[in-house]
């Protein structure tokens, strides 16, 4: 890993990108993650590689803090929106321009609030995927791509470890088991508690949206718990608080969940879903609480 920073440090940075896409600053989870991606569908892995570099390199040509880039910090929502347009459009050249575009401005928007030192997350991918895909169902009849081979072609049985690794697979809108297993594996060769800390969040929230009888299938596949994976991962520790924050994140991103998807608004449906968006509000919520957890700590160890 060394030798890659040290002779390619664009590779690097590249991969880092990826991998933050779970919050791994880590080479080989990046490199994992275009793997499974490549596994599931060749043009999204092609998407996500070409994001990734655009993403990177916006950041140096604008003069970013150098160790943010070496961090990874502009690559991952670049790399969530080429991977969000391909999932959503055929790939025709009018996609690939907006793939670039919608790339570089997520690296900008990532910097403003970077800059403010303001966690946003994965909201620069949010937003910039929601204008593009409504643009795009607006302005051009651009057809959905050929469907993903269906999860249930990987198994012929359902069971528990499947719905939770689904979980890891759906943050990068792959829907193959192994696939799921594979960006698993990526996180715990970066950080175990982090990755245990997923399957659980994973598991919690499949099981949070069974208790409002929401559709088996979609639970099975990880569409109610890869928002969960991601605010497991965010609040990962080996502190019991740590589990219960957790636990708090995860039961409110799968409620707001729940909720935007209930209410059904079709400017939501047009501009391509909810994303990833109930995990960064559901975190939002968190960190005041998290505060209070140290603040409270503080004063009793004081």
């Amino acid at each position: 890993m060394d030798l890659i920073e040290k002779r390619a440090p664009f590779i690097s940075e590249t991969l880092k990108g990826v991998g933050q896409i779970m919050l791994q600053e880590n080479i080989w989870t990046g490199l994992l993650f275009l793997a499974g991606i490549f596994y599931d569908d060749i043009t999204m892995g092609v998407a996500a590689i070409l994001a990734a570099v655009v993403g990177t390199v916006t950041a140096r040509v604008l003069k970013y803090d150098p160790a943010q880039i070496s961090m990874g910090l502009y690559g991952f929502s670049a790399t969530l929106v080429g991977v969000a347009l391909t999932f959503h459009f055929r790939a025709e050249p009018v996609v690939w321009v907006m793939i670039i575009v919608g790339s570089a401005a997520a690296a900008v928007i990532q910097h403003f609030f970077i800059e403010r030192k303001i966690p946003v997350f994965t909201l620069p991918f949010i937003l910039v995927t929601w204008v593009l895909v409504f643009c795009l169902h607006h302005f051009t009849s651009i057809p959905a791509p050929v469907a993903l081979v269906e999860t249930s072609m990987f198994s012929n049985e359902v069971n528990d470890f499947t719905t939770s690794t689904n979980g890891f697979g759906e943050v990068i809108f792959q829907g193959s088991f192994l696939a799921g297993v594979i960006f698993m594996v990526a996180v715990f060769i970066s950080n175990p508690v982090a990755a245990l800390y997923g399957l659980a969040g994973s598991i919690l929230g499949a099981w949070i949206a069974l208790l409002f009888a929401e559709p088996i299938t979609q639970v099975h596949i990880g569409l109610f718990s890869f928002n969960a994976v991601l605010c497991s991962i965010v609040f990962a520790g080996v502190k019991r608080k740590d589990g219960l924050l957790a636990f708090i994140a995860c039961a409110l991103a799968v409620l707001i969940d729940i909720y935007l998807l209930k209410a059904d608004w079709d400017i939501l449906t047009k501009a391509g879903g909810v994303l990833t968006f109930p995990f960064v509000l559901g975190t939002w919520l968190t960190l005041p609480i998290r505060r209070l957890f140290y603040q409270f700590s503080n004063e009793n160890e004081g």
